[in-house]
């Protein structure tokens, strides 16, 4: 087509919102369409054809009215976009100029009215566009190949190349998108005209589809092309996310969709374009809705992107490496389970691709299995067959069924394959240097930070609190994150003394911090705590903790003061993982428990002791950052990472004595991985019959998703973070 090109059909769309630069940022309906043909051998023109387009919803205003001459009764009975669609190409193939078997190309003032109207709003509608809709070419590009001296792509419009080329125009003879298409008229015929002799070839193109892929972590991404969406429904995929930013090119397997910390999506995911351009036009959309849901667009970096959709696995390259396959995700198989049960699963109406060489299994550095699974179908309609078997039962486990993309896949082997070992981690060569603990009490000496940009770091703080930087305490900076493990815009920082929080609390209030107004207030270590542990602190004065179990800490709960933190060469020994039965003992009255730990529920049972103690209460942090960092989880999250758990005084004596040592009992650290999602407390004590337990005590045993780690402290308590 490029080689032959004979005739440009000059292209102008109308939406029911903005128009010009902000065209197809706000979601508005179209409205218009007008066109005119370019004979480009002859140098001739057709006549000027217009077609108007019902919507959906027709909210028209005064101002809209006024410029473009367009009225509501006109509109109102108008035909649909597809009955539309259908006309232009009929009124255009009968064009009068357009001999038989010419071929001809879409023109239009910039990128806008192709990529950003048509695609996406015919997209929405579920309206399949005609081929030549698919490529066309941007008039202002192939003007500036012709004069290079002109103003930037961003400048150019169709008044000011109508100027530089001194064509004359005449607003009063033609209004709206009339004069607009009269006027890129008159320019191509400038341009192919002498002494320029400008040739048009090359238009640009508009994928059909997303194309899936791999994408390796060795690969170099450009941070100007890729962009991060939030607020994705959680069974979406990489094809919505491509049917959403329809109209863009994304990079080939450009679509990766985010994990959270239990493996399941979290509303969020890193796409990769082909250009800078196409990303700045995918920002315009944000707050575009993907059905109801509207989706947020932000730039990201390719590094980002990365760190999600990068792989190094050559056995996910090879299982990925079948291009335009549907993946599914199969979670919650028996560990038993091969390849020919699974096959046997989905039966013959849900072929797989390579049969055993289509399915993935999931599997930890060891071997083990995880449970999950990825399978590999040909065509979409074979994947909603197998998709209809969620929940279904092989063995005497049900089976959960998703669809999946390929960057899900690099995430989970990546998750899974990264996952650290207990029992076989080698003793470290130092011990364990313990963060301070949050020293609470009702000295006013600490200060909040409220309305802090979502974007503000360690850094920033340091630099809005100035001169009083020096009298934040040591790892005395606590950023407060939300439920899902972003930065809730609360800080607290602990202070030297309350003159100097008082003092950070005149001075600092209301001072910006980038675009923002920062609160500081001075409060109490009491008062921090309980925010920190999921308490609300407000003019009205301090709320507890929510407890949505009731019972999950026994009334008589206290804290001890007595502290103290075990090595961590001996907190990694394989042996004390596994728990022996053991025989009645009577640990000694003048041994107290060394740590006590408590959970988010639990703490509003306590409440009374924690104000009597709370210099014992212990945070585990989310971040082992050095300086000033110290980030702590706001509730009811719990922490993920590894954490420090301390064993009866006793144990540690020996463990110290004896590095190689097996903890003693009483007092071992258990932990149980693979509990199925519906297990209580009873089942976890008739599984532990024969050890001995409280029956009386149980019920300060807590339950967390799939897997518990336990500590067992005397007087025959069980404590679960």
């Amino acid at each position: 087509m490029t080689a032959t090109l004979d005739y440009l059909v000059v292209l102008f769309n109308t939406t029911s919102g903005f128009n010009g630069a902000n065209l197809g940022s706000d979601e508005k309906e179209l409205v218009q369409l007008m066109w005119q043909v370019v004979d480009l051998a002859n140098k001739k023109t057709g006549k000027l054809c217009e077609v108007l387009v019902r919507p959906d919803n027709l909210e028209l205003t005064e101002e809209f009215k006024e410029a473009t001459g367009l009225q509501e009764e006109a509109i109102s009975a108008a035909e649909p976009l597809e009955n539309v669609l259908n006309q232009f190409n009929q009124l255009v193939a009968n064009e009068p100029n357009l001999g038989v078997g010419a071929s001809f190309c879409l023109c239009t003032d910039g990128q806008l009215h192709i990529r950003q109207v048509l695609h996406p709003e015919a997209s929405n509608k579920n309206v399949m566009l005609p081929e030549c809709f698919h490529s066309f070419f941007d008039l202002r590009k192939e003007f500036k190949k012709c004069c290079p001296g002109a103003p930037d792509l961003k400048d150019l419009g169709v008044q000011v190349m109508a100027n530089y080329l001194n064509i004359e125009t005449d607003p009063a003879s033609y209004r709206g998108a009339a004069f607009q298409v009269q006027t890129m008229v008159h320019i191509i015929l400038k341009l192919i005209s002498d002494p320029i002799h400008h040739r048009f070839s090359n238009p640009e193109r508009v994928n059909h589809k997303f194309e899936t892929g791999t994408c390796s972590k060795m690969e170099v991404v450009d941070d100007n092309t890729v962009i991060r969406a939030r607020g994705l429904p959680w069974q979406s995929s990489d094809q919505d996310i491509g049917r959403f930013f329809r109209g863009l090119n994304i990079a080939k397997g450009g679509a990766a969709l985010c994990l959270n910390a239990q493996g399941r999506r979290n509303g969020e995911a890193l796409v990769r374009f082909v250009s800078e351009e196409h990303r700045d036009l995918a920002l315009q959309r944000h707050k575009h809705h993907m059905g109801n849901r509207y989706i947020e667009v932000y730039k990201a970096t390719g590094e980002d992107f990365l760190k999600i959709a990068g792989g190094t696995s050559n056995e996910v390259a090879q299982f990925l490496s079948k291009e335009n396959q549907v993946i599914v995700r199969m979670r919650g198989l028996p560990f038993t389970a091969t390849a020919e049960e699974v096959l046997a699963f989905l039966g013959p109406s849900c072929p797989v691709t390579g049969e055993k060489e289509g399915i993935l299994f999931v599997k930890y550095p060891d071997g083990r299995p995880t449970g999950d699974a990825f399978v590999l179908f040909a065509r979409e309609e074979v994947s909603q067959n197998a998709l209809k078997k969620h929940k279904d039962i092989l063995g005497k486990r049900y089976i959960e069924l998703f669809k999946s993309t390929a960057a899900e896949v690099q995430q989970v082997l990546n998750r899974y394959m990264s996952t650290p070992l207990i029992s076989t981690l080698p003793p470290p060569m130092l011990p364990v240097i313990p963060q301070p603990f949050i020293m609470t009490g009702p000295a006013r000496d600490c200060v909040r930070l409220r309305g802090l940009p979502y974007t503000a770091t360690i850094e920033d703080i340091l630099e809005f609190m100035a001169e009083f930087t020096v009298d934040i305490k040591p790892h005395g900076v606590h950023m407060v994150l939300n439920q899902q493990g972003r930065p809730s815009g609360d800080a607290f920082i602990q202070m030297n003394s309350a003159e100097r929080s008082f003092l950070v609390a005149q001075k600092c209030h209301k001072k910006m911090m980038k675009d923002r107004y920062v609160e500081v207030f001075q409060c109490s270590g009491e008062e921090m705590s309980f925010v920190l542990m999921g308490g609300t602190l407000n003019r009205s004065g301090l709320s507890p903790p929510p407890c949505k179990l009731p019972c999950l800490s026994p009334p008589g709960y206290a804290f001890q003061t007595a502290a103290a933190v075990i090595p961590e060469a001996a907190l990694y020994q394989p042996q004390a993982l596994l728990a022996s039965p053991r025989t009645p003992q009577h640990p000694a009255p003048a041994a107290p428990p060394a740590i006590t730990y408590y959970s988010t529920q639990a703490h509003a049972h306590a409440h009374a002791q924690a104000q009597a103690q709370a210099q014992a209460q212990l945070y585990m942090n989310m971040s082992m950052n050095m300086n000033y960092t110290a980030y702590y989880p706001s509730p009811p999250v719990s922490p993920t990472t590894v954490g420090y758990f301390a064993g009866p005084h006793g144990s540690m004596v020996a463990a110290q004595a004896s590095p190689s040592a097996m903890l003693p009992q009483p007092g071992a650290l258990v932990r149980m991985q693979g509990l199925p999602y519906n297990t209580g407390v009873k089942e976890i004590l008739s599984f532990f019959q024969g050890y001995q337990y409280a029956p009386d005590d149980y019920n300060s045993l807590i339950q967390m998703n799939d897997q518990a780690r336990s500590l067992l402290q005397p007087p025959k308590e069980w404590v679960c973070l």
